[in-house]
């Protein structure tokens, strides 16, 4: 017990009050403020030295930025020990913990930490979480800055004394590029009691002696690495006396072995998952056999032997005195040709795969991988016979008939259904017009309409009616898929149909006994084959031009001429008839008339002629006419409507859309033409002005015939 005078703690109490406290004057006032308030303007008052609260550091050193960018995720790392009192255990009085000291130099936050250690029965890592400490009494107001680190020294954190011994290479060049001067690194002292410890663990020798096995690095490096190999059994005890397939797999993580059969369909065998499962495998001794019991991991030594009536006494022989020591198959023994003994069966390995023959080329240099053959080629299969055809049903449904005992009906091609059926504007039907090959007078003047559907190649043929031939117009052929003439019925073979390239321009065909000459066709079928091609050799140009060449070269002066004197105004333009004529002559009519108009549409000049306004307009009246459209009022409104800014003018989406809502009864061939023309220079649509033009009751526009110029 001690005790304190009261005018001695009196004392004691005034000098802390004082040194903490001193008396100013607020309006004449006396007041009791603190020590580290300055005066008028942040200015210290006489006698008064005020501490930062923060680290000092140079404007050099922060490179003209606050600290909190300057030092962003710098730390200061010191290594330190601190003592703590075990007084409930006799074997150690004091421990010694190890802890590392981290100093943020952006906001003077303070962390530390005590690294972990395996089977230490110690709750470990954090011990003091970051943020700023204070100092230990009396300066409990002020908190730990740069200035109180360094090394061989001891700092009080919270009651706590830590000893700093050390600190990285980063701290110490930090450090004296502050000016701070280090003090040599003191010693990091051991645990008296993890000393004792170890020293016992290390003279401690197990009274029974095993053998440790470690295999934990074979298997990180090998995991998952498999060598195969194609093996073969010749079971001479097998009823059939054929040989069995097998595949061997080694593992290399552990050096075992599993065998797999491969059980080839209707060979009467039970497929079973393995024929061997995974297990290291023993090496055939000389002498057979080993019993079970006769290898151990163990041996023991009857030290008695029969000396105490039968009672026996064993000890553990750490020699392995008469041990069986048994080989197993390992990486090495295993190689192409090799014969192994898969307990008491003799396997050939034959074959193995890529990653077997590249890890024995890198582990072993091995470069001959020459597979063993062990069975004869398989014979070729036979040829399938197909029967004729028998004149019942299609042919495909003849033939899918003869392809299993279950018919099934032809399978259809689905893929070029999809992309040749009829999508929006894109009808994918090439049609001709065509007329009768005959001699017939009644038959020569008949005109036919043939169409050819892209989608699943069948054709078929429209008659035109016309007036007093007493002919009735209509359907003339069914569409379906249509033969070529000249072959035989009854065949094993399948018959040629028509394609879309045996149909051209000038063609003759023959459709069950009728002959055709195709005369023309319309422009989307003229499109459609110039923009395919590859498909159709009387629509592309090279192909054309280069038949053309090899017949011109010899006479290229000659045509020339011939060029020249149908042009005698040196236009260097003829019209297409004349250069039809020039063609047929120059290649004696070797060309067919699609090619020559392939060749004309090539050359041809593309002269852009302005449409007649007062044309459209009559055909438009006319239509609008006939079909007795008079709601030119109501049309005029709506388009009115939808003018916002009341500017007169509309998009020419906008006014198509309204015209398609009206039912226009106008073909969008005509539509968009009629637009455009009543288009200002901003693109934008006089849709008044429009629709009066229109108006065919009030602006009547007599037609007149249109003029055909012929192309050049």
């Amino acid at each position: 017990m001690f005790f304190f005078s009261l005018p001695t703690f009196w004392q004691i109490g005034k000098e802390k009050f004082h040194k903490s406290q001193h008396w100013g004057y607020c309006n004449n006032v006396a007041m009791l403020v603190g020590e580290d308030k300055p005066g008028i303007g942040g200015e210290p008052l006489p006698g008064q030295s005020l501490k930062p609260k923060y680290s000092v550091f140079t404007e050099e050193l922060r490179h003209g930025a606050p600290a909190w960018i300057a030092f962003d995720k710098q730390v200061l790392s010191f290594d330190a020990y601190f003592e703590e009192e075990v007084p409930d255990k006799n074997q150690e009085l004091y421990r010694i913990r190890h802890c590392k000291i981290y100093f943020y130099l952006e906001d003077d936050t303070i962390q530390v930490c005590e690294p972990r250690v395996k089977n230490s029965g110690i709750t470990q890592g954090p011990i003091i979480r970051r943020h700023r400490i204070p100092l230990p009494p009396p300066q409990e107001d002020q908190f730990y800055n740069i200035e109180h680190f360094n090394i061989n020294i001891d700092i009080i954190l919270y009651a706590r004394k830590y000893k700093i011994i050390d600190c990285d290479q980063f701290t110490r060049n930090f450090l004296r590029k502050i000016g701070i001067r280090l003090n040599p690194p003191a010693r990091r002292p051991d645990d008296p009691y993890t000393k004792k410890r170890q020293k016992i663990l290390d003279n401690m020798k197990p009274l029974r002696p095993y053998e440790r096995l470690d295999t934990l690095k074979q298997f990180l490096e090998h995991d998952r690495h498999v060598l195969r190999f194609y093996c073969v059994w010749d079971d001479p005890a097998s009823m059939f006396d054929a040989p069995r397939e097998l595949v061997l797999h080694y593992y290399l993580s552990d050096d075992t072995i599993d065998i797999k059969e491969i059980t080839p369909p209707n060979s009467g065998r039970d497929a079973v998952p393995l024929f061997l499962r995974r297990d290291k495998l023993p090496k055939y001794a000389p002498t057979g056999l080993y019993q079970p019991g006769t290898i151990t991991g163990r041996t023991v030594l009857n030290v008695l032997g029969n000396l105490t009536g039968g009672r026996s006494r064993y000890i553990l022989d750490n020699r392995k005195t008469g041990a069986v020591h048994q080989e197993f198959y390992r990486d090495s023994d295993l190689k192409i040709g090799a014969v192994i003994n898969v307990w008491g069966r003799k396997i050939i390995l034959c074959d193995c795969d890529e990653f077997t023959k590249e890890y024995y080329r890198t582990k072993y240099g091995i470069e001959d991988f020459t597979p063993v053959t062990y069975k004869a080629p398989p014979p070729p299969n036979p040829e399938k016979i197909v029967p004729p055809y028998t004149g019942f049903g299609s042919e495909e449904d003849s033939l899918c008939s003869c392809m299993g005992l279950l018919p099934k009906p032809p399978q259809k091609d689905v893929k070029k259904f999809m992309e040749k059926d009829r999508y929006g504007m894109e009808s994918n039907i090439l049609r001709f017009v065509a007329k009768l090959v005959t001699d017939s007078p009644i038959d020569q003047d008949r005109k036919f309409i043939i169409s050819y559907f892209l989608s699943d190649d069948t054709i078929s043929v429209f008659e035109q009616w016309q007036k007093n031939t007493g002919i009735l117009g209509g359907k003339f052929l069914e569409r379906h898929r249509i033969k070529k003439p000249g072959q035989e019925l009854f065949k094993s073979e399948p018959s040629e149909y028509f394609k879309a390239e045996n149909l051209f321009i000038g063609a003759k065909v023959c459709f069950h006994g009728h002959n055709f000459l195709l005369l023309d066709a319309d422009e989307y079928t003229i499109n459609y084959m110039e923009k395919h091609a590859n498909e159709f050799s009387v629509a592309n140009v090279g192909v054309i031009l280069k038949k053309l060449q090899g017949m011109t070269e010899p006479r290229s002066r000659q045509i020339r001429q011939m060029f020249a004197a149908s042009d005698p105004e040196h236009t260097k333009v003829i019209e297409y008839d004349s250069f039809r004529n020039l063609i047929v002559s120059i290649t004696d009519g070797a060309f067919s008339e699609h090619e020559m108009m392939t060749l004309g549409r090539y050359y041809s000049v593309k002269d852009k002629y302005e449409m007649d306004l007062h044309f459209l307009l009559a055909v438009a009246q006319e239509q609008l006419k006939k079909n007795n459209f008079e709601d030119f009022g109501q049309l005029s409104a709506v388009l009115m409507y939808n003018d916002r800014e009341k500017r007169g003018v509309l998009p020419r989406e906008v006014c198509r859309t309204v015209c398609k809502s009206f039912k226009l009864p106008l073909a969008d061939d005509y539509l968009q033409p009629l637009l455009t023309m009543f288009e200002d220079d901003h693109k934008q649509v006089k849709y008044k002005k429009f629709v009066d033009e229109l108006n065919w009751r009030e602006n009547q526009i007599p037609a007149f015939q249109t003029i055909k110029v012929p192309p050049k």
